[in-house]
Formats: structure tokens, sequence, C-alpha cells
């Protein structure tokens, strides 16, 4: 499937995008062949929307990783959905977070950057291990619940909170997706950035994009 699941590394990625794999997080879910191309079809944004945002997390990794920031690729995720990208987290720093969101807008075909990186102590391994359960759990949830195309949604869970971004076809997928995630154990808050499949923010173009064409 192409849900991202929070997992951090850093020089394996050009090699995960070479083979058409999904990313999410500095690495996606991986689940390769037909089956993964055949659930990317199913999604909105289709094949070469999705290789375009696959493109534009690469980018954001690599100027990450060309500033020698260790810590944001330790503890940032990139959700992002039709280059409306999602940054979760939790630091310890303003200026780690600043930071973040400064490096993400230099990637070409971001629309939106949408900031929702912690600054807090919070945290640990214990925390951690619980998040990437719920994360998972809720994916499932998501992908057998009826009337909801889990597939048009990226989620992710920091510190008991629910992070979501994605596309719904109408007000009642959405609130099915929210009851979903509501109705979970140990989860403290829902934050949806998912818009409805007519918002116009999936067709404007990107700011630097738009510019140029005027």
């Amino acid at each position: 499937m192409s849900h991202p699941v929070r997992v951090r590394t850093g020089p394996v990625l050009a090699g995960l995008l070479a083979a058409g794999l999904s990313l999410g997080g500095c690495v996606g879910a991986v689940v390769g062949g037909a089956a993964a191309v055949g659930t990317t079809a199913m999604q909105d944004r289709g094949l070469k929307g999705a290789a375009t945002d696959n493109a534009i997390v690469l980018e954001i990794n690599n100027y990450w990783f060309q500033e020698g920031k260790s810590t944001l690729f330790s503890n940032i995720s990139t959700q992002i959905y039709e280059g409306r990208v999602l940054l979760t987290g939790a630091v310890t720093n303003p200026d780690t977070r600043a930071e973040a969101v400064r490096l993400a807008w230099k990637a070409s075909g971001v629309r939106e950057i949408i900031n929702e990186i912690e600054v807090t102590d919070e945290g640990g391994l214990k925390a951690y291990a619980k998040d990437v359960w719920a994360a998972n759990e809720l994916r499932s949830r998501l992908l057998f619940a009826k009337g909801i195309n889990s597939v048009n949604y990226s989620v992710d869970v920091v510190n008991g909170t629910v992070y979501i971004i994605g596309v719904y076809a109408d007000q009642a997928e959405h609130d099915r997706v929210l009851a979903v995630a509501r109705n979970m154990s140990n989860i403290k808050r829902v934050v949806s950035h998912a818009i409805a499949r007519d918002d116009p923010r999936r067709f404007r173009a990107p700011p630097g994009e738009a510019g140029a064409a005027s």
C-alpha cells in the first residue's frame, strides 16, 4: 500500500525512489510490484501524481541531508498528497522546526507546507513505539472501513495526536475517517488536513510556477 510509515533513514532514499516505491517520512511502507502500482492507480492523484509527490519527498530529504540536519531525519516525518506537504514530529528546538519548513519550501512542486511539528521535550522510545503501533492500527482500520477509500489518505501519529492528509469524496466520507480515528484508544486528538475532491487547492500551481506563468 502507499500509506507512509514513520521510519527514518537517509542514503537509501534514492534507491527506493528509483525502484518506483512510495515514500512517507524518510521511507514509506513498501509493497512492491503490480500490487503497489494497482493501488497507486486507484488514488485520486493517480500514478503521475504519486510519482511527483515521491520526487518532492526525495528532494526535501536531500535538502535536509545536504544541510547535515540529522535531527530532521530522526524526528520529522513528511506526508504528502498532490504537493501539499504535511510535516509532523517532535523537536526540542524551535529553530530546528523553522529550518525544516524553510528547506521543505525549496523543493520544486510544493503547493503548501502544513507545519505540525511539535516543539516539546515529550516523547522518547516508548511513546514513539506507541505512536507507530497506533498509526499502523489506524491504517488497517481505514483499509477495512466501509465507505472510505483508504488509499487517498496518509496518516501519522505523534505523541498520541493523529494527523491526516489526503482527499475525500464528500463530507460523509471525511466524517467516517475522523470517527475511525477518534474511536481508537490512547488517541488524544485528531487533526485532519484532508480536503474535498473539488477543493481548488488541488489544482492551483505551486507558488514558483504561478509566478513564472504570470
